[in-house]
């Protein structure tokens, strides 16, 4: 299978203390690189307000991972974060597929700029050449 690039975002309860997030953090480093992806980036974003309660909790420690792989190791990670009590809740999206259109609209926009930079500069100088003429 072909590699992909996956975010999965994780929230964890509030009272568990840094050296138990710092422990799950690792853990779940160690289970992606086991079971064959690797892992590009890793954000500790901190304790945050939550949107709405999530199990009678107002706030949660937010993770980030980004991770590259074939997707079995995205299946095993959920089955586990499914079953840890410290994991309110997770979310995992895969964001190359958005990447490619985000390139492929980019290309398209520089591609439509430079055209009205040579339609612009042609046309200041088929202006500038009659009032040349003008005035001769």
């Amino acid at each position: 299978m072909a590699n992909r690039t996956y975010e999965v975002m994780y929230i964890v309860d509030p009272e568990t203390t840094v050296d138990k997030i710092g422990k799950l953090n690792e853990a779940v480093g160690q289970l992606i690189e086991k079971q064959g992806g690797t892992v590009v980036r890793m954000d500790d974003i901190g304790q945050r307000t939550l949107a709405y309660p999530i199990k009678k909790r107002t706030e949660g420690h937010y993770v980030l991972f980004e991770i590259d792989g074939s997707g079995q190791e995205i299946m095993e990670l959920e089955r586990r974060m499914r079953v840890n009590d410290m994991i309110m809740r997770y979310i995992t999206v895969r964001v190359d597929e958005d990447r490619k259109k985000a390139d492929k609209m980019r290309a398209k926009r520089e591609k439509r700029a430079s055209q009205r930079a040579k339609f612009r500069s042609t046309e200041e100088t088929a202006v500038a050449e009659p009032a040349a003429e003008v005035q001769a």
